[in-house]
C-alpha cells in the first residue's frame, strides 16, 4: 500500500502538472489565431537572445537581411507577437519542470503500482519530444502538419497524465457506488470518446483550411471578409457544426443518468457536472466562431473545449473502472 501522504502529494503535483499542459494548449491556440507562430524566428532562443527586444531599436539594423539568409523572408519585429510567442515558450518550459516533479513523485509506486510510475516516466519523455517538436514548427516556417502534430501530441500528454492521477487514486475511486448506473452507460461513454475524437480530427482539417487566410489577414493585411470564409472551407466543415447536435445529446444523456444515480457529494457527478458546462460552451464558441466571422480571440477557448471535454469524459471512463458496480 502506498502511503497516504505520497498519494496526496502526487496527486497535488499531477495535478498542477495537468492545468500547466492545458495552459500550453491555450497560449498555444492564442499563438496560432494570432498569427504570433513567428514572432520569434528563431528557437530556443528569440531573435538570438533568451530574454527577448521589446522594441525594433535593440536589434542590429540589418536584422531583416539576417533571417532572410536564414531562410526566414519578410522576418519584421513585432513586441506583441513576439511577446505572445515567447509567453508560451514560457510556459512550456515550466510545464517540463512541472512534468519532472511529478515523475520524481511517482518514484514512491514503482513498486506498490509500476503503471503510475511508468506513465510518468511516459510523459517525461514525451514532453521532451513535444520541446522538439516546438522547434521544428519555428524551423518548418509554421507547416500546418507539424503545427497539428504538435498539438496532438500535446493531447497525448494529457490522457497520459489523467491516467497516471487516475489510477493513483484507485483506492478513493473505489469507494464510488455506481451500481444504479444503466448498463450500457459504459458503451455509451466510450462512444462519447470516440465521437468527440472525431469531431476533434474534423476542427484540426477546418483549422488547417483557416491557416492560410489567416497568414494573408494578419501579415498581409488581405485575407478577405471573415464572415464570408467558411464559403472556402471544405465539406467536413458543415459536418463537423452538425455534428456537435450529436455530442451535445450523447453527452447530456451521460449527465443526465449521473444526476439521477450517482450521490451528489461523490466526485463523479461533480465532474458530470463539469462535462454538461463544457460541452454547452463549447458549442457556443463553436456558434460564435460560424455566426461572428470567426474572431480570433474565441479560436483558442474553442480548441481548449474541446480537449477538455475529452479528458473529462476520459477521467469519467477511469471512475466508472475503478469504482464499485
Amino acid at each position: 500500500m502506498i502511503d497516504p501522504l505520497f498519494s496526496a502529494r502526487f496527486r497535488r503535483i499531477g495535478m498542477m502538472t495537468l492545468i500547466a499542459v492545458y495552459l500550453v494548449i491555450l497560449a498555444g491556440g492564442i499563438v496560432r489565431a494570432s498569427g504570433a507562430g513567428m514572432g520569434c524566428p528563431d528557437w530556443p532562443k528569440c531573435f538570438g537572445q533568451w530574454i527577448p527586444p521589446t522594441s525594433e531599436s535593440q536589434l542590429p539594423a540589418d536584422y531583416h537581411q539576417i533571417y532572410a539568409g536564414r531562410g526566414y523572408a519578410d522576418t519584421s519585429f513585432n513586441a506583441v507577437k513576439t511577446w505572445t510567442e515567447y509567453g508560451n515558450r514560457l510556459i512550456g518550459a515550466s510545464t517540463g519542470l512541472l512534468v519532472f516533479l511529478t515523475l520524481l513523485a511517482s518514484r514512491h509506486y514503482r513498486k506498490s503500482d509500476p503503471a503510475v510510475f511508468n506513465l510518468s516516466l511516459a510523459v517525461f519523455a514525451l514532453i521532451g519530444f513535444q520541446a522538439w517538436l516546438g522547434a521544428r514548427v519555428v524551423a518548418n516556417h509554421l507547416n500546418p502538419w507539424v503545427i497539428t502534430a504538435h498539438m496532438l501530441m500535446a493531447f497525448t500528454i494529457v490522457i497520459l497524465l489523467i491516467y497516471a492521477i487516475a489510477r493513483s487514486q484507485k483506492g478513493e475511486l473505489a469507494s464510488i457506488d455506481v451500481s444504479r448506473l444503466p448498463a450500457r452507460f459504459k458503451t455509451v461513454l466510450q462512444v462519447a470518446l470516440g465521437l468527440s475524437l472525431l469531431q476533434i480530427a474534423m476542427g484540426t482539417q477546418i483549422r488547417q483550411a483557416m491557416d492560410p487566410l489567416i497568414f494573408q489577414q494578419l501579415v498581409h493585411g488581405d485575407g478577405g471578409d471573415r464572415s464570408l470564409w467558411r464559403e472556402s472551407f471544405p465539406i467536413i466543415f458543415y459536418i463537423h457544426r452538425s455534428f456537435s447536435s450529436i455530442i451535445l445529446f450523447t453527452n447530456l444523456w451521460l449527465v443526465w443518468k449521473i444526476y439521477c444515480t450517482i450521490d451528489r457529494a461523490s466526485l463523479l457527478f461533480r465532474f458530470a457536472l463539469v462535462l454538461a458546462g463544457l460541452v454547452v460552451t463549447a458549442i457556443l464558441t463553436g456558434v460564435s466562431l460560424d455566426r461572428l466571422g470567426f474572431p480570433a480571440v474565441v479560436q483558442p477557448v474553442h480548441l481548449l473545449m474541446a480537449n477538455l471535454i475529452f479528458g473529462t469524459q476520459f477521467f469519467v471512463l477511469l471512475v466508472y473502472r475503478y469504482a464499485r458496480l
